[in-house]
This record gives C-alpha cells, structure tokens and sequence, in this order.
C-alpha cells in the first residue's frame, strides 16, 4: 500500500464509474491538491486510475494502453496480457504503483507485482493509502443506501478524505 492518494472503483447497475481525490504527498508534505489520477483509456471505453510513483503509473497507462490496442479493447484478454508481460520483464517489477481498470463489465486491480485481481464481490475495488476506508464506505452505502453508483464513489471518496491524511476531498469522476 502507498502513502499516495485514493482511487475508488465501482461497476454496477450497468455502469462504470472511477473516482479519485487530487492528493499529492512527498513524505509528510502535501505537493499538490489538484492533481488528476483517473483517466478514460480505448477511446474512452475503458476506465483507469492509480495510486503510487506518478512516472511509474504514467509507465503502466503507456503500457496497458497498447495491450488494450493488441487486443482491440478486451478488458480481459488485455489485463492477462499486461500481467504476464510485466512478469518476464525484471525492470517492470520494480514499478511502484497499482491501477484500477475496469469497464461495464470487469473490474481489475493490477498490482506493482504484475498480479491481476478481480474483487471477490466483482464490482468495488480501491487502491491507495485511502483504499480501505473508501472501500469500507462504498460497501455499506452499496448495500444499504440505494445511491446511484456515480453518488456512491463521490461520497465514498469524500469519507476517506476525511480520515486518510494522505487523501483530500477534492475528488474527480469518470463514469461509463
């Protein structure tokens, strides 16, 4: 886990939706509180954030974009790609960073170990010092609240800017 940001994700009720706070810390310094680290990937198909070294996770986007191009934006076909490119490459296992991909329908978190892990309830993963309180509020607000899956990111987020020193609420939104 990073000292750096959260980064939330969540496929439901057909969509997609990723959201992140705008954080940037160097050790206990806040560097930047704009910052954006979410994006649309695959003409705007597919959905993707990170948490970690900004330089590694600009490095995984490049790379993860042309595995989605070799596959012609197959989520699936390309993350198993990603992950077993990144394991043959002895430099690549020294990134340090994680992303969220998902689309309408997969969701994925890739680790700086080149591991690929679909969520045990297949619809909400975090990454970042934030992740687990954001996951903790996305998982209680999807089972008790009703929110619309945009709604429950923003306010998941929101909750683990509150508490996590290393995340701000100043939370960006992408949704499918």
């Amino acid at each position: 886990m990073f000292d750096a940001t959260t980064i939330l994700g969540y496929k439901g009720d057909g969509k997609a939706v990723i959201g992140g706070d705008g954080q940037v810390t160097f050790g206990d310094t806040v560097l930047k509180g704009n910052a954006t680290k979410i994006r649309t990937l695959y003409n705007g198909s597919i959905l993707a954030g990170f948490a970690g070294s900004t330089a590694d996770a600009f490095n995984l986007f490049d790379m993860f974009e042309s595995k989605l191009a070799e596959y012609k934006g197959d989520l699936f076909k390309s993350v198993i790609g990603f992950s077993k490119m990144w394991r043959k490459d002895k430099h690549l296992r020294q990134l340090e960073a994680m992303m969220i991909v998902l689309n309408k329908e997969h969701i994925f978190i890739l680790t700086g170990n080149g591991d690929v892990v679909e969520p045990q309830d297949g619809k909400i993963a975090a990454i970042g010092s934030g992740g687990n309180y954001a996951i903790s509020a996305a998982r209680a607000l999807d089972k008790h609240a009703g929110l619309d899956p945009r709604t429950l990111v923003e306010e998941s987020l929101q909750i683990a800017g509150e508490l996590c020193i290393y995340t701000n609420t100043n939370i960006k939104i992408l949704e499918l």
